[in-house]
């Protein structure tokens, strides 16, 4: 078996296209650690990956490929000299592509389309005035993308638009990381603290107050520059970790700092059942939150024991209906395809439970492997990602729900996607916002970032630190980034008022 954590990849005359090389061996090792290498001699033993570039008179591609000491396949492409870098690029990770997928029986849906926001793409081409098909044709012979993942695509991209069309372009968005959860799940990569540790616990409150102070701070700067908050997001997570107390508290400074007379949406990702009491609810419900996710994951039992969260299907249900209760009309619900111990069947049950809920909205994920969760050591689940996500495609169509988001991470399982579905009307904005970086959004909190978008399309980041504690004892050294936060926002309103 081939040892993916010491596989070397060899780049000769190409070492600036790592990344572009990596991320298409990662749609076949998703859980690999490559060690890199630029001398051709270290392409030799039982497993190995080169990819050669050399420049003569053409431009010559050699891709040759190894795995666990079977027969080692080369491939070779010449190009003109005055091919741009990126088709170049492309074209490398394409011999490299094809010889992965005979000799691992792998199929990427998704081909050689590694980018995470494939609807954004299908938007500027739509935009530009092409119909489906030469959309779909760019895809295929461009990228390989099987046609099931183009149509769900497509769809994703007709939906979004029309919501679009009226984006004013002097707003933003506002995320508010709450940092906490019951419990750490197994898959889990995000930055959250166990509310069962002493240590976390004694966090909180201090964590709550260095936030309310950030967000003074961000409220100065929006309010200097005459901008208008589109949306607010309180995420983690599990934003309702934290006491009722310690909401209102963060809610009150949101209502104070910020002019909300332009909110369009207010959404609060509640998230695990088993944190969820009336009264954080009502705290939530009078501050006119406008959205609210109820994250299940799973109704099945068993299931959610492997994983590591404490409570049942049963607590789902009855955290819906609290929700429903307390007057919420606007619910997101949560699932994950390819969890350990799960079924196609067990899958496709807990859609159907889901389904009778009728919820507004219901997004589902796959499971990403990310390094620092407890199950990247294991690799994939074996479950069937697949047959559960095309299952999830056609039965949420056929029920109502439109694709309106999605997009796609690194180390999924089977190399899928994330959706958000939505019954008309429902969409959250937030998700669009932020998956296709069409507006600028500014974050608050421990793990947090800030993604400036400006008018000609360039995107600037900022990331708050990771950790509650880092955010808590450097909390003055972050503030002093909010300088640079402030030029760039004048900058861009420079640029959109030429």
């Amino acid at each position: 078996m081939v040892d993916k954590n010491k596989m070397p990849i060899v780049l000769v005359g190409n070492y600036s296209s790592k990344y572009e090389i990596e991320s298409i061996c990662k749609l076949f090792f998703n859980t690999a650690r490559f060690r890199f290498s630029s001398d051709v001699n270290d392409a030799q033993g039982e497993s190995y990956i080169l990819a050669s570039t050399a420049v003569e008179s053409e431009i010559l591609l050699t891709a040759e490929i190894r795995l666990d000491g079977d027969t080692p396949e080369r491939q070779i492409k010449t190009m003109s000299v005055k091919t741009k870098k990126d088709d170049i690029e492309l074209e490398l990770c394409r011999l490299v592509y094809h010889i992965l997928c005979r000799k691992t029986g792998i199929r990427p849906p998704w081909g050689l389309m590694t980018g995470i926001r494939p609807v954004k793409k299908v938007k500027d081409l739509v935009c530009r005035g092409l119909d489906r098909e030469s959309v779909g044709n760019y895809f295929r012979d461009k990228y390989e993308v099987s046609e099931e993942k183009f149509s769900i695509a497509y769809r994703t991209a007709l939906n979004q638009i029309p919501i679009l069309e009226n984006l004013d372009g002097n707003s933003v968005s506002l995320y508010i990381s709450i940092p906490f959860c019951p419990s750490r799940c197994s898959y889990c990569s995000f930055v959250s603290h166990s509310v069962t540790m002493k240590s976390a616990v004694k966090l909180i409150p201090e964590y709550v107050s260095a936030l309310c102070r950030e967000l003074e701070i961000t409220g100065e700067l929006v309010s200097e520059n005459g901008l208008k908050v589109e949306t607010v997001y309180f995420g983690g997570g599990t934003p309702v970790a934290i006491s009722a107390e310690q909401i209102k508290i963060l809610m009150e400074c949101v209502e104070k700092i910020f002019d909300l007379t332009n909110l369009k949406e207010y959404d609060f990702e509640a998230g695990r059942p088993d944190a969820f009491t009336e009264e954080k609810l009502r705290v939530v419900k009078n501050f006119g939150v406008t959205r609210i996710s109820v994250n299940p994951q799973t109704l099945n039992n068993e299931v959610l024991k492997t994983i590591g969260r404490h409570h049942t299907a049963e607590d789902t249900l009855k955290a819906f209906e609290l929700a429903r209760k307390v007057g919420f009309k606007n619910i997101n619900m949560d699932l994950i395809a390819g969890l350990p111990n799960d079924t196609a069947e067990s899958f496709g049950s807990t859609l159907e439970k889901i389904l009778t809920l009728s919820p507004e909205s219901i997004t589902v994920h796959t499971l990403t492997l990310k390094r620092s969760s407890e199950l990247f050591q294991t690799g994939s689940t074996g479950n069937p990602a697949s047959e559960m996500v095309g299952y999830s495609i056609g039965r949420l169509i056929d029920s109502g729900y439109e694709p309106y988001y999605m997009y796609c991470q690194k180390n999924t399982v089977e190399n899928l996607e994330n959706i958000g579905y939505a019954k008309k009307g429902c969409e959250s904005l937030y998700n669009i916002f932020i998956m296709d970086e069409i507006q600028t959004i500014i974050g608050a909190g421990c793990g947090a970032s800030t993604k400036m978008v400006f008018p000609d399309g360039m995107i600037r980041r900022f990331h708050n630190h990771k950790y509650p504690y880092e955010y808590i004892t450097r909390f003055d050294e972050l503030m002093q980034r909010k300088e640079e936060i402030s030029e760039c926002l004048k900058k861009i309103n420079s640029m959109r008022l030429k």
